[in-house]
């Protein structure tokens, strides 16, 4: 008998941090909602040349960084010598270069992975970036996330550039 008390012991053992996953997945399936929201809303502001909208979905004084692979350092080297693979810059920027393109421009996102316990979130997807229906760049984007008492807000984000138009 003793047999099968460990054996139903163990399944119960294990079963509990499973329970408690699952528990904690529901718990936060509004936020992950919220922070889908705030994904569609990014992509959104891309498509329509929205600057204000995409500035709204940042925290002010959070971090960006981008980081070149090595061939599109070694071109990007060519026209600039003093080129550096990793760059820092900001969401100001990113929203003036937004609101003032000439071209439609777009960024898809595939295999998008949001996490988050209520308080701190993060999205970590592969891009696409268009300009004139052409991917120009692709590679890893992630996003750190914080709730806010305006909602989600992206307070660091850091992508990897992998140039596609090598012209």
């Amino acid at each position: 008998m003793k047999p099968v008390w460990t054996a139903l012991g163990l399944i119960v053992l294990f079963a509990m941090p499973l329970h408690a996953t699952d528990m904690a997945a529901g718990t936060h399936a509004a936020d992950h909602a919220q922070i889908q929201q705030l994904v569609e809303r990014f992509k959104g502001a891309i498509r329509a040349k929205d600057g204000e909208t995409m500035r709204s979905l940042f925290l002010p004084g959070g971090s960006w960084l981008q980081g070149l692979d090595k061939a599109s350092l070694a071109t990007v080297r060519t026209r600039e010598p003093k080129a550096r693979q990793f760059m820092p810059g900001n969401y100001e920027q990113f929203a003036k270069f937004v609101g003032s393109s000439s071209k439609p421009i777009e960024e898809t996102f595939d295999n998008v992975r949001i996490e988050t316990d209520g308080v701190a979130g993060t999205v970590y997807f592969d891009y696409r970036f268009l300009a004139d229906g052409k991917v120009t760049n692709h590679g890893v984007e992630t996003w750190q996330l914080v709730n806010t008492d305006d909602g989600w807000k992206i307070s660091a984000m850091l992508y990897s550039v992998v140039l596609d138009d090598k012209h």
